[in-house]
């Protein structure tokens, strides 16, 4: 990938940790394994490739406000395949 994506941390605690990822067309989180389980919010449409630890690449459409969630162990690297800005918010539960 040419260029990373932003991350800005907006609220870290004892229970939570709050991320919003911004990306242009391309970037990518980097590799990277999920420590706690976490909920996803698309802030804005977007299409991701999910390019798993076995290098298989699982292709999808977020729509902004519609959230999905994933348990903790979870390792991957995500790209904006659009060809717009995409950016969203995780939520990671530290919680047991």
């Amino acid at each position: 990938m040419a260029t990373t994506a932003r991350a800005t941390k907006q609220i870290e605690d004892e229970r939570v940790r709050v991320t919003r990822w911004d990306f242009e067309p391309g970037d990518s989180t980097g590799h990277h394994v999920h420590a706690y389980a976490y909920v996803v919010v698309p802030v804005t449409d977007g299409r991701t490739d999910v390019i798993t630890a076995d290098g298989a690449v699982v292709s999808s459409y977020l729509r902004a406000g519609e959230s999905y969630a994933r348990p903790a162990g979870g390792a991957h690297e995500v790209v904006n395949a659009g060809d717009s800005p995409l950016a969203f918010v995780e939520v990671e539960l530290k919680l047991p």
